[in-house]
């Protein structure tokens, strides 16, 4: 292992034979880091973290540091689980969970820009980026390949569907749904992620039933759960509808509205 002499690193900690650790970073006990794994100066990875293969932690980021809840009892052995190939830029943090049974949950290959923000009890799938300064509260669930832009806040218990996209500074109270984008404060949406459905390779098809499916759910007139109803009637849905719908039927803070 390529550690610089100035680092700390707790002899209960675990790290695979070719991670590399930079100088003033802080290793603490408990903490697993898997191979190819790089972490630069002044960073500081806290009890219980769990960093899979070829992560990515940039100087002065914070790894599975405990959550800013007045309720959590700092003995509490909380964890925080990140798969393979993630980025966290300088500065980022990521909070632990609050309880033994519920780590904050990172996927692979997301990409956490500098300074943002990301609350205890999360869960990211993977391919996601979240940009400089945002902030995602507690228990947030974001899903694949999203995309948040620079100081978005997300209100606790939110969920941010795939391939969505928040524009910046944008306020976020409300689940935002899969493949759409969404803007201001308080944050609706308005219209599809026309740029990142392309870029992941969806047909014209597919793209004119999640269209056709948002016309039903927003422009028909129809409360939520009868144009879900109507819907669901209809054959020959791609798999991306059906998520639609899916994703409605299980929000519990409610969908935000279509400007």
């Amino acid at each position: 292992m390529k550690i610089h002499p100035t680092a700390i690193v707790d002899s209960k900690a675990e790290l695979h034979e070719s991670v590399e650790v930079g100088a003033y970073t802080i290793i603490e006990r408990d903490v697993v880091i898997g191979e190819g794994t790089v972490i630069e100066t002044g960073a500081r990875i806290f009890a219980g973290t769990k960093l899979g293969k070829f992560n990515k932690v940039y100087h002065g980021a914070v790894i599975g540091v405990g959550p800013q809840d007045l309720g959590f009892d700092p003995n509490t052995p909380t964890k925080t689980i990140i798969g393979d190939n993630n980025t966290f830029k300088e500065y980022s943090n990521i909070h632990r969970g609050t309880k033994v049974d519920s780590p904050t949950i990172i996927g692979n290959r997301n990409y956490v820009m500098g300074n943002a923000h990301v609350g205890h009890d999360c869960i990211l799938g993977d391919d996601n980026i979240l940009t400089h300064g945002l902030v995602l509260a507690g228990h947030v669930t974001v899903g694949n390949k999203a995309f948040i832009s620079g100081l978005v806040a997300v209100h606790q218990f939110c969920f941010v569907g795939d391939y969505a996209m928040i524009a910046g500074c944008s306020k976020v109270v409300q689940d935002v749904p899969p493949f759409a984008t969404a803007d201001g404060n308080p944050c609706t949406i308005i219209g599809l992620n026309t740029v990142g459905l392309k870029r992941g390779g969806f047909s014209p098809e597919t793209r004119s039933a999640i269209k056709n499916a948002y016309k039903v759910i927003y422009h028909s007139g129809l409360n939520y759960r009868t144009a879900l109803d109507q819907l669901e009637k209809e054959s020959g849905h791609p798999p991306e509808v059906l998520e639609i719908i899916k994703f409605f039927r299980n929000s519990d803070r409610g969908v935000m509205n279509h400007r």
